[in-house]
């Protein structure tokens, strides 16, 4: 789990992030040159803003390296009625970019846990998938760093993580294959060492409900 926990992006305020981000200024006008690689003219009426947009959008796209996705998880509930069974968070949506081609991922998280004395409100893990997501990514990088975090911070007996997404990278460049899905998966704890609650997991995804 260490090595898992030691490959998620730091936020951006670790190591003085933010004093090294280039200004405004410099993001408006590396666009603007960007705009020129395409073929295109920065000065033109529909461009003059687009720099500017482009700053603002990318501060929002990718606001979750400001974010601790550990910090989401903190506050857990122990007052379960005794409730020790499979708590599953299916199709969540999110969309992300590839570290690769800085091109949308888009696609949905299946999250599931085994508690263990405490639970988390279900809108966290939402908020945790959210997190990695607006960070460039790859989806299998992605879908370890949201297992690892779950089972650092709430030590369950188990966590089950599936993404299922489509990439815009294969699908507008390159082999423009659309409609491809990439299906990742990570298991710990129970999940990874008792195949029937692995096989469980599956099966609530497929029909949610338990067997």
């Amino acid at each position: 789990m260490d090595a898992i926990l030691k490959n998620f992006p730091p936020r951006a305020d670790d190591q003085g992030k933010d004093a090294q981000r280039p200004t405004k200024e410099e993001v408006e006008a590396a666009v603007r040159t960007l705009i020129r690689w395409t073929g295109d003219n920065p000065d033109r009426e529909g461009l003059l803003e687009t720099p500017k947009r482009v700053a603002k959008a990318y501060r929002e796209m990718f606001a979750g390296y400001d974010l601790d996705p550990a910090q989401e998880l903190g506050r857990t509930f122990e007052e379960v009625a005794g409730y020790d069974d499979l708590v599953l968070v299916k199709d969540i949506n999110f969309h992300s970019h590839c570290e690769h081609h800085m091109v949308p991922i888009v696609g949905k998280a299946h999250v599931a846990y085994l508690p263990d004395g405490k639970v988390v409100g279900l809108s966290k893990i939402a908020r945790v998938v959210d997190i990695f997501a607006h960070r460039l990514q790859t989806q299998e990088a992605m879908t370890a760093q949201i297992a690892g975090v779950i089972q650092e911070v709430l030590n369950p007996r188990g966590v089950a993580v599936m993404i299922e997404a489509e990439h815009m990278c294969m699908a507008m460049r390159g082999i423009r294959k659309q409609g491809s899905t990439t299906l990742t998966t990570t298991f710990t704890g129970a999940f990874k060492d008792q195949p029937e609650e692995q096989a469980r997991f599956m099966m609530m995804l497929r029909t949610g409900l338990k067997d």
